[in-house]
């Protein structure tokens, strides 16, 4: 990270999600997990205790149910801050 970087993303605090679109962020992150994996998979990626970049192993590359919920939270958070990010510019979401 360079020391002068500072992030400013689009404030969405003001933006609720109702129970449909909180569902839909759920969905939204178990499909993100299932992307960022078929992409580590496609890049020689597996399944290893620890990270280690030079080995391409990941302990993150397992079914979106077995990771820790840390790591489900992070997927949900991009997730449920993505939908708010379309509703704030002004777009609708129906089913």
């Amino acid at each position: 990270m360079k020391d002068n970087y500072i992030p400013h993303p689009l404030d969405t605090s003001k933006i609720e999600l109702s129970q449909e679109l909180i569902h839909l962020s759920e969905a939204m992150a178990h499909n993100v997990h299932e992307v960022w994996s078929v992409g580590r998979i496609a890049d020689g990626w597996t399944y290893g205790l620890t990270r280690d970049d030079k080995a391409k192993t990941h302990p993150s590359l397992v079914p979106y149910e077995e990771l820790s919920e840390k790591e489900k939270d992070y997927d949900r958070r991009t997730s449920q801050e993505t939908l708010k990010f379309i509703l704030k510019n002004g777009f609708e979401i129906k089913k």
